[in-house]
């Protein structure tokens, strides 16, 4: 039974993302360059009361509604990007990533004026400890949001078109009309994500998907968070006010809030990991229900879709792109599908590398499943977007911890940590070590417990290799398989 009303079923969302592959989206809107600076913090500068961060590795990434149109073309559509980068490095980058996503960037105009929008982040042990940005914020000019439109026009007509604001001047009111007039002459959709304060701006659109924040700026007035009937009535007066047929309310912790301009609105309750980052959860959003809504879902269905989405984004580290089979099982509350061969684990991981997301690799026996386990997980997951858990085969544990072990067949311990929500994968290997199932899927980081030294740990060269990281983790004082039996052995034999 789904756990709220509208929830699409296995089946509806088969058919949504099956439909999604025949879709053309066009997105519009500020388009930017995500970068990282990634590293370890030791110290504290003797300049400044700031920390020092050593940086490991440098990272770089879509943003603004360039990474809508990567979680758009994750989905299957075929996408054609429209906005302005600098002629500059970055965004010579930024064409370069969105064409290895496989976007179209026929509509992005290269301006020697203005410089690409870029924010540096930087981040230690999974914090954000600054952000630097770049950026000219001052109106599109008129030839340009001209040549964006005549570029457009020389393709294919769009389904959808997203409108995505950051309030950088690339949606001007020209270019936004121009968006509504070909909406108009090929009866496609608009879905935008707001940064104007007059919600006017994205007139004629089927949806708006403001955070809580930009609701209050738009109704000029503050809000409780918590009164989901007073959120409900204010942005039914803004959609109505503006000629919106709905806005979805995204509200953090809170979920969702789907409120029509006219009719009943529907709550959707939060769903999803533990907050690690929520850096482009809203581009998640806004992509997410622009593609169900133009493959066939309703409005209440995208959003329960769209809420999934962005549970899986803000689980994980920067703006990364979910897929729809991670959408399918995730609402299917299922963990069948993370249970993966050696060849379907090289296969997946080449897909999560193309969609941008860091993978981290951790392995045992994992016996008796108990806290010291869980905490290792937990921990090694932080380390980046998916957590891979290699697990010895039945044989394997026999030649490493003899004839009596393990105590849990080799599938049900896989079932079992294939339940834990900070677990993407899991693979069964029968070698000694995992140094095949490394290979196989070439993680970002090698996580093992503090148990070992760093030139213990099986596969490290290769990991370093190509660029990746080896990290030990703090263990659970007294927490082992071996311990825990041994205790269940002398309570039975004081009996």
């Amino acid at each position: 039974m789904n756990p709220q009303a509208g929830t699409p079923d296995r089946a509806s969302l088969t058919r949504i993302f099956d439909r999604a592959c025949d879709l053309v989206v066009w997105v519009v809107g500020d388009v930017m360059l995500d970068e990282y600076a990634i590293g370890d913090v030791a110290r504290i500068s003797p300049e400044a009361p700031v920390p020092v961060v050593r940086v490991q590795r440098v990272e770089d990434r879509l943003g603004g509604a360039a990474n809508v149109a990567r979680q758009a073309a994750v989905l299957g559509a075929r996408v054609t990007l429209a906005g302005l980068v600098g002629r500059d490095a970055a965004g010579s980058r930024v064409l370069d990533l969105c064409r290895e996503s496989g976007i179209d960037v026929r509509a992005v105009r290269p301006l020697e004026a203005r410089p690409t929008s870029r924010k540096l982040r930087g981040l230690a042990r999974n914090q954000q400890l600054v952000r630097l940005d770049w950026e000219d914020t001052s109106p599109c000019a008129g030839e340009d949001a001209q040549w964006m439109i005549e570029r457009l026009a020389e393709g294919r007509v769009p389904d959808v078109i997203i409108l995505s604001d950051y309030a950088k001047g690339v949606l001007t009111p020209r270019l936004l009309d121009g968006m509504r007039a070909f909406a108009t002459s090929c009866g496609a959709r608009i879905v935008a994500d707001p940064k104007q304060r007059d919600f006017g701006a994205y007139r004629g659109a089927v949806a708006v998907t403001p955070n809580f924040h930009e609701l209050e700026l738009a109704a000029g007035r503050s809000i409780d968070p918590g009164d989901t009937a007073s959120i409900a009535a204010c942005a039914q007066s803004l959609a109505a006010d503006a000629g919106i047929d709905a806005l979805v309310v995204t509200r953090g912790g809170r979920g969702m809030l789907v409120v029509p301009a006219h009719g009943p609105h529907q709550a959707i309750s939060a769903r999803g990991r533990a907050l690690f980052d929520p850096t482009g959860a809203g581009d998640t959003v806004v992509a997410v229900v622009a593609v169900a809504l133009a493959a066939g879902a309703t409005l209440v269905e995208a959003a329960h879709i769209a809420n999934a989405a962005a549970g899986i984004s803000v689980g994980r580290i920067g703006a990364v792109s979910v897929t729809a089979d991670e959408i399918v099982g995730f609402l299917g509350g299922e963990s069948t599908h993370k249970l993966l061969d050696r060849g379907e684990l090289a296969a997946q991981a080449e897909q999560w590398r193309k969609t941008g997301k860091r993978i981290v690799l951790t392995n045992g026996c994992f016996d008796l499943l108990h806290a010291g386990h869980l905490s290792l997980l937990q921990q090694a997951a932080q380390f980046g977007d998916i957590l891979v858990l290699a697990i010895n085969s039945d044989a394997s544990v026999r030649r490493l911890k003899g004839p009596e072990r393990p105590l849990i067949a080799e599938r049900e311990r896989a079932a079992m940590l294939a339940a834990l929500g900070c677990v993407d994968a899991v693979t069964i290997f029968e070698e000694e070590t995992p140094l095949g199932v490394i290979e196989a899927v070439r993680p970002d980081v090698l996580v093992k417990g503090q148990d070992y030294r760093i030139g213990q740990v099986v596969g490290r060269e290769l990991v370093e290799a190509t660029g990746g990281s080896v990290v030990l983790v703090p263990l659970v004082p007294g927490k082992s398989t071996t311990a825990l039996i041994d205790r269940i052995a002398n309570h039975g034999a004081t009996q």
